[in-house]
């Protein structure tokens, strides 16, 4: 048996990348199939993604916060509404995730 689900939050610019990259294989339900991480869902891959832009706010500026912290409420949106991955809004999901991460890649390249 393995131990309760500790969040996994992402300490930087190239952690978020990598977190949004798990977020695109994982999507639209990002439950683990491999059972190390029985309490990952939904929920929880939106609450780590979202602390880990908190904690580079600063380092992105309010601006690119605020538009990032949109997208990925957006995103969500359109994960939650296509659980079977049966419609467009996964794509329309993983569009995000791939305009987040051009984001990123600009705001890695200012700082």
């Amino acid at each position: 048996m393995f131990p309760p689900y500790k969040p996994y939050i992402p300490k930087g610019i190239s952690e978020i990348m990598d977190y949004l990259g798990m977020m695109m294989l994982e999507s639209p339900t990002f439950i683990d199939r491999t059972g190390y991480f029985p309490s990952r869902n939904l929920e929880m891959a939106f609450y780590e993604l979202n602390e880990g832009l908190r904690l580079i706010r600063g380092k992105l500026g309010e601006e690119q916060y605020r538009k990032l912290m949109e997208m990925s409420d957006r995103m969500r949106a359109h994960f939650e509404a296509d659980p079977e991955n049966k419609t467009d809004d996964t794509l329309k999901g993983r569009a995000i995730i791939e305009q987040m991460e051009e984001l990123l890649r600009q705001s890695g390249r200012k700082s």
